[in-house]
């Protein structure tokens, strides 16, 4: 599937960027998520970078008949309404491995949203991982992928680093693109 994914995006036009970073753990933050066709680009871009990752999904998506698809390509079931026992559920299984890459959608929806979930710092931050990033530009067709990051107490700073990344970055249907922005950041606006 993976392959099959990377030969349509190819097919299509689609260029990927940078390199992954040598690094045992990590968390990849994939923005902005505009469009149910992300995931076919995801799957490409494993292919093409040579990765196996982990991602989260909500646990409806877990069950039959594509449970065991998404499982068997890295998938975590999660309840999102339980966030606070995510970010442990993930750091447990941070801890398990030794090497393992998690990508998250920050935005946690395709629509445009008024701003990002810090469930991805929250998780870096337990699990004392970094952070790489990676965006998607569907005008220019290109995946790509940025430096790794951390916070280092300093969200300001750092959210700064992503907004500076993600600037050029228009998803793959650039009206649904929110603003890189954590919602802590929107209520002091």
């Amino acid at each position: 599937m993976r392959w099959l994914s990377y030969r349509v995006m190819k097919t299509l036009g689609w260029t990927f960027l940078g390199e992954i970073p040598d690094i045992p753990k990590m968390v990849i933050i994939g923005a902005p998520h505009t469009s149910n066709w992300d995931f076919i680009l995801f799957l490409a871009a494993l292919h093409h970078y040579d990765i196996r990752v982990r991602f989260l999904g909500k646990h409806t998506l877990f069950r039959w008949p594509l449970g065991y698809l998404f499982r068997a390509i890295g998938g975590i079931a999660v309840d999102r309404t339980r966030p606070r026992g995510v970010v442990g559920q993930v750091r447990a299984a941070f801890d398990a491995e030794d090497r393992m890459i998690l990508v998250i959608a920050p935005e946690g929806t395709r629509d445009a949203a008024p701003s990002w979930k810090s469930g991805f710092i929250e998780i870096a931050e337990t699990a004392g991982v970094p952070m790489v990033l990676a965006g998607v530009d569907g005008p220019s067709r290109t995946l790509t992928i940025g430096p790794a990051v951390e916070v280092r107490g300093d969200r300001v700073a750092f959210m700064d680093r992503v907004r500076a990344f993600y600037i050029d970055k228009r998803g793959l249907r650039p009206g649904l693109k929110g603003p890189v922005r954590l919602g802590r950041e929107t209520k002091s606006s």
